[in-house]
């Protein structure tokens, strides 16, 4: 995520106090949910950004913590779970801390039954979540159970109850202000000399501050879904604008240009170990778009190229978090539309002077100082001989009041569904629907070439790992090893995508005909051996099935209903099947399973048709296969 836990903004964990008057006890509280928060954030850098939740169960008459967990990223274990496992027996009569409302997306209600069933008597929640769909659900959930639940800001209140709150809110800030203001979460990071320049006269810029401060910017890139610049900074500087951590989370790297005046030869055009994605005005010289593509680099192109307009897009992509490392020109154009949300600058004790030489942000229009923009919630650490100021531009939003549940507006008037649609989207796995997704934390068990069951996380990684199943090579079988040993399926998924990229003779010959098979034996078998999953399924009965990728366009619907959308496909093939069937002979069948057709007629398409739901079986054509392997991401 972009937004960091500062060492300057937060007091000493300390959950072992002894609650004898109520202000001890909110000490507990305090300490315990600052300690969530903290844990929650434990990925950052690691994974892509996604809602942090961290839980802390600590014993209810003393405030020991005995068991602690954070998710690692979407489609893995939940914290609530992981804690409740590392507490074990003691969990019975203990008091869990949340940093966050648990978010139920999977259909399964995981944390809160693993909550109630080790005996959890209370919980104690930083935030309630703050996507409308899922806001309270939880809460109502574990209250049902008789469970004692306590809300920081609502049941409990003091100052250091306050303070705790702010922890929760900075460590989901991505998420809030994605939320609130349908916009990613924008930080705009800049280093400056101790007189505001960010390079000499003469454009020079390496290094204005220092080692350390340098490794930080690394952090703070793998915390984004992607890093901004535009394209005098690729001109003058050369960028590479990766994390450089060894591994983990490479964020997207995106650089805008309305007139496409760029250099042929570009560090950035190297998508090797990180995607490129260059925004753009539509129409901008057509041959250097082509170039561009020839390099794997993606081409977006914007009716009116603008900040704004940047982010909305980003944000119908899933991102929750952009790092802006741009010139002053770009950075006061964001500024002043708006989508910067905090800055973070890094002041070195240099000076350079240059009647000419350029400062972080450029001409907003301000001729008082009484215009000028206050930062909120400042924090100062020094970082070597730099001093990193950070704040915020616009204050952390505050929650939606809590309006009735689903349920409660039903009972008023019956005629309401509000999740009646005759389209469902799905992408990400905290969606409402994001149980429909590959990347659900939801194991499966499959046959191997020799007939043994092998388990696998997530469909996901059956998928990505099967592109070399079967290829004669220690690199290859390697390869699988480390993808079945992925700790989250997002992780598989950039495993076995570069390897594809950098290796593609050991991706199987086969791969092209025979992956939608692939994907939907592990979809069956996932929506077979899980009854709450395949109920979930059922209940679409009647929609379309969109998954909403914008830039996949095999597997997703695409932006503009333009990708062949063949999950959505899939799962509504399923849905065809387990409702012509018997529950009994699914599961008899779950993961023995016949293959799909992989031979037939290709659909001629134009952009936004929807994808016909033929008659059973489905058949793909290898020309449909192929189609858009020139256009999207290696799948």
């Amino acid at each position: 995520m972009a937004v960091s836990i500062t060492r300057a903004c937060f007091l000493p964990l300390m959950c072992n106090v002894n609650p004898q008057n109520s202000s001890k006890s909110h000490a507990v509280d305090a300490s315990c949910i600052r300690r969530a928060a903290e844990m929650a954030d434990k990925s950052a850098g690691y994974t892509s950004p996604h809602p942090n939740f961290g839980c802390v169960i600590a014993s209810s008459s003393n405030g020991t913590v005995i068991g602690e967990g954070y998710l690692y990223a979407q489609g893995t274990k939940p914290a609530e779970v992981q804690a409740v496992e590392a507490a074990g027996e003691w969990s019975r009569g203990a008091t869990a801390y949340l940093n966050m409302e648990p978010g139920d997306c999977h259909g399964d209600s995981a944390a809160v039954s693993a909550l109630t069933q080790a005996g959890i008597e209370r919980v104690v929640v930083g935030i309630r979540h703050p996507l409308q769909y899922l806001r309270g659900k939880a809460i109502q959930a574990l209250k049902s159970e008789g469970v004692q639940v306590d809300v920081l800001g609502e049941d409990l209140r003091s100052k250091v109850i306050e303070e705790a709150l702010k922890s929760c809110c900075l460590v989901n800030a991505p998420l809030l202000y994605r939320t609130a203001f349908r916009v990613p979460f924008s930080v705009l990071k800049y280093a400056m000399t101790l007189d505001g320049k960010i390079a000499a006269s003469s454009g020079h810029a390496s290094w204005i501050s220092g080692k350390l401060s340098r490794n930080r910017v690394f952090e703070l890139r793998g915390r984004s879904d992607a890093v901004i610049v535009g394209g005098n900074t690729v001109r003058s500087d050369n960028p590479r604008l990766t994390a450089r951590h060894g591994g983990g989370h490479l964020p997207v790297r995106i650089v805008m240009s309305q007139s496409l005046n760029l250099p042929e030869f570009a560090n950035l055009w190297d998508v090797t170990e990180a995607h490129t994605i260059v925004a753009t005005q539509r129409g901008a010289r057509r041959s250097f778009q082509k170039f561009l593509a020839s390099k794997g680099v993606e081409v977006v192109e914007l009716e009116i190229l603008n900040p704004r307009d940047l982010m909305e897009y980003l944000h119908d992509r899933g991102y929750l978090s952009i790092l802006w490392e741009c010139g002053g020109t770009l950075a006061a154009s964001a500024i002043s539309a708006g989508i910067i949300h905090k800055v973070n600058a890094f002041v070195a004790p240099k000076i350079i002077g240059g009647k000419g030489a350029p400062s972080p942000v450029g001409e907003l229009g301000m001729v008082e100082m009484t215009q000028a923009l206050n930062l909120f919630d400042v924090c100062f650490e020094q970082i070597g001989p730099d001093m990193l100021i950070s704040g915020f531009l616009q204050p952390i939003p505050e929650l939606t009041p809590v309006i009735p549940s689903v349920d409660e507006t039903s009972a008023i008037d019956p005629t309401i569904n509000p999740y009646e649609s005759s389209i469902i989207f799905f992408y990400k796995t905290w969606d409402p629907y994001g149980a429909l997704s590959n990347f659900s934390p939801h194991p499966i068990q499959m046959p191997d070439e020799s007939g043994n069951y092998i388990s696998w996380p997530t469909v996901e990684h059956y998928y990505q790992a099967h592109k070399f199943v079967g290829v004669e090579d220690s690199a290859a079988l390697d390869c699988v090893e480390n993808i079945k040993a992925a700790r989250s399926p997002e992780e598989a998924a950039r495993i076995g995508r570069k390897m594809q990229r950098q290796r593609p003779d050991l991706v199987r010959s086969d791969w092209d005909t025979i992956k939608i098979e692939v994907m939907y034996r592990a979809l069956k078998c996932k929506f077979s051996v899980y009854p709450h999953l395949n109920t979930m399924l059922l209940s679409t009965a009647g929609s379309v099935l969109i998954e909403a990728s914008p830039h996949d366009l095999f597997w997703g619907g695409g932006r503009e209903g333009e990708g062949l959308n063949y999950l959505g496909r899939l799962l509504m093939q399923l849905r065809s099947e387990f409702l012509d069937r018997s529950l009994p002979e699914q599961l008899d069948d779950a993961c023995y399973l016949s293959p799909v057709t992989t031979t037939a007629r290709h659909h001629n398409m134009g952009a936004g048709d929807i994808l016909p739901l033929p008659s059973m079986p489905l058949h793909f054509s290898t020309a449909a296969c192929n189609v858009v392997s020139d256009l999207i991401l290696t799948n």
